[in-house]
């Protein structure tokens, strides 16, 4: 059977074109689905409608732009009085009425004059008039019912037929920046939810309810794994006990996947020079995303946000030849990124990151093998987390913004992507390919993962630098005597604690297998009189590596067993004066319920067993 390579633009690409059910590890990825790009027409012809419907019951507000989203759409809004979200019914009422009579979608280019004249009372929509004429392309307008407004197009050719009155929904309003600027206005965003029909609707619903509950950030809070505090700062985590934890099992299981792919540990500062980011070429592409600069002893120093050049002055800290290579270079290295206020969330986006970051140093002709070494890797974690659903998304470059987004070499450009391609067809691996989203270095691929309940997640990275290690003069010599710059593969299969750790707790619900649960083993003595015995098991416990805990706390044997349960501790220990008599314990399981009586040492063979295999 043949593999496909899907191209999409980025007017079309959003999170929802990878999420159809039937993409499974090695899928076949067939050319851009038609139902996708339906889709994907509904729900912008549905942020129309409800620009149409707000007009129409709110005369004075003013329309801004109103893109597809994940799962739906949204449009903002100036209104002169604040709107709430019981207002949503009215409006979505008005949409369903207005829909019948939008038979047509029809689009047409309009002179700019025109344009400016039909839009002159909201000064947005001229602001993008006016954006639109400078870059010399056409204004173009689409009309549907009694409603205009200014768009590229991709819409229902007939609403009315195409869109059933049951498959959409406003979900939420929001605050919004003008072009997301904290410049600018603030604006009213309001969401909406909209699929094919009013089945998929609800089992979106119904997946959302699900996704609340496993929220990490409720979660976190209620099993003690991070906390937030604001004399540290906003976006700067606080990791408690639990979640050094499981940390701790994340760098074991990554440090020990790394010494078996022979790469070397190495560590770096979290701070340097500007004149390291400025040859490196974050400060000209990425300065915005760098915390400010500090000014220390006569020059700059910045946070570090990543770790690569930092590698490549390891690199070039020795004399190389093509004997060292492939030179792979790992760290747990904490970055730091300046993200905006608006865009925090929870653990998943922070201003501090502990990243899961190594860089791979190879001639061109180990690429391949190398490159595809990374995927293998992801391959097993996907394994032991049990990640049943995934794409890679390879982004590649625009060539018309060479030099401005991207570093100018057109050529190597088109032989680095023609090289990831390759081995990514090569080896099965399902791929989707995003024009205009690569790194400035080079292409990358972003690994979407689905959770336990369909919800997606970018998790992690696997990018090409054929440019940086040229900024740094690295080389290495050749079997021939000659000077040569090695290919750079960034990787970071594990993302970052931060993000990763998020995932999890929403893929497991809080109900982490046994080898990475926070606290694993909770004994519970039935009474003072088994506190003795309790501890000693404890002990035994804690000798063996296993993180248990006792509770020698005055509640009943009940509450004890609840809170255990309400901590999702994978196995709970109960001994009472049956067990003391028979020198064994009675062994119980959060997912299996009561396992039974057992002898000491065979209870402690049993979990440290399952631990480390990572079952």
């Amino acid at each position: 059977m043949p593999w496909y390579i899907v191209k999409m633009s980025s007017r079309s690409i959003g999170r929802q074109d990878f999420s159809s059910p039937n993409i499974k590890i090695h899928a076949i990825i067939s050319p851009m689905n038609n139902q996708n790009e339906q889709l994907s027409n509904k729900r912008h012809t549905l942020a129309h409608l409800l620009a149409a419907a707000v007009l129409e019951l709110y005369p004075d507000a003013l329309a801004t732009i109103g893109p597809v989203v994940d799962n739906g759409f949204y449009y903002d809004f100036e209104f002169k009085a604040p709107i709430a979200e019981t207002d949503l019914k009215d409006i979505e009422k008005k949409m369903r009425k207005l829909l019948p009579s939008w038979k047509e979608m029809k689009g047409e280019e309009m002179a700019a004059d025109l344009a400016r004249a039909q839009f002159k009372e909201n000064p947005y929509k001229m602001e993008l008039i006016e954006e639109i004429i400078s870059k010399k392309e056409p204004v173009s307008i689409y009309t549907a019912g009694k409603f205009s407004d200014l768009c590229r197009g991709g819409h229902s050719t007939n609403p009315s037929k195409e869109i059933a009155a049951d498959s959409f929904k406003l979900s939420r309003i929001a605050g919004a920046y003008w072009r997301g600027s904290e410049k600018n206005k603030m604006l009213t965003r309001i969401y909406g939810i909209a699929f094919d029909s009013k089945k998929e609707l609800d089992e979106y619903e119904a997946m959302v309810k699900e996704a609340e509950k496993r929220d990490h950030r409720k979660l976190g809070k209620e099993m003690d794994i991070f906390e937030f505090d604001d004399d540290v700062g906003p976006g700067l985590p606080l990791w408690l006990p639990n979640g050094g934890a499981m940390i701790e099992e994340l760098e074991k299981l990554a440090k020990e996947t790394e010494f078996k792919g022979n790469y070397a540990r190495v560590h770096t500062p979290h701070i340097a020079k500007e004149s390291m980011y400025l040859r490196s070429g974050h400060l000209p592409y990425y300065e915005d995303s760098m915390f400010p600069p500090m000014e220390y002893d006569g020059g700059k120093y910045y946070m570090k946000a990543m770790n690569c050049p930092h590698h490549h002055k390891i690199f070039a800290s020795r004399m190389r030849s093509y004997r060292d290579l492939p030179l792979r270079l790992a760290e747990y290295g904490t970055c730091y990124r300046h993200e905006k206020s608006g865009e925090l969330f929870g653990i998943m986006r922070v201003r501090m990151m502990q990243m899961n970051d190594a860089h791979i140093y190879c001639s061109e002709e180990q690429f391949a093998q190398e490159f595809q070494a990374v995927n293998e890797m992801y391959l097993k974690y996907f394994k032991i987390f049990n990640v049943q659903k995934f794409i890679m998304r390879l982004s590649t470059h625009d060539p018309k913004r060479l030099g401005e987004k991207f570093v100018n070499e057109p050529e190597l450009w088109k032989k680095t992507e023609d090289m990831v391609r390759k081995v990514l067809v090569d080896s099965k691996i399902p791929f989707v390919e995003v024009p205009n989203e690569a790194a400035f270095y080079g292409p990358k691929i972003d690994v979407q993962v689905w959770s336990a309940i369909g919800r997606e997640f970018t998790l992690a990275t696997n990018q090409v630098d054929f440019s940086v290690p040229k900024r740094f003069d690295l080389e290495y010599t050749d079997k021939d005597g000659s000077k040569k710059t090695p290919l750079c593969i960034h990787r970071a299969p594990l993302g970052t604690h931060e993000r990763f750790i998020g995932f999890l707790i929403e893929h497991y619900g809080g109900n982490f297998p046994l080898w990475l649960a926070p606290i694993q083993v909770k004994v519970i003595p039935v009474g003072e009189a088994h506190f003795e015995a309790a501890t000693k098991v404890n002990a035994l416990l804690r000798d063996a590596m296993i993180r248990s805990e006792a509770d020698l706390g005055n509640d009943g044997l009940g509450k004890k067993v609840r809170n255990a349960k309400n901590m999702r501790i994978p196995y709970f220990i109960i001994i009472g004066d049956k067990d003391l008599a028979a020198n064994k314990v009675t062994l119980e399981s959060r997912d299996k319920g009561q396992i039974g009586q057992m002898e000491e040492s065979e209870v402690v063979k049993r979990l440290v067993e399952e631990a480390k295999e990572r079952r």
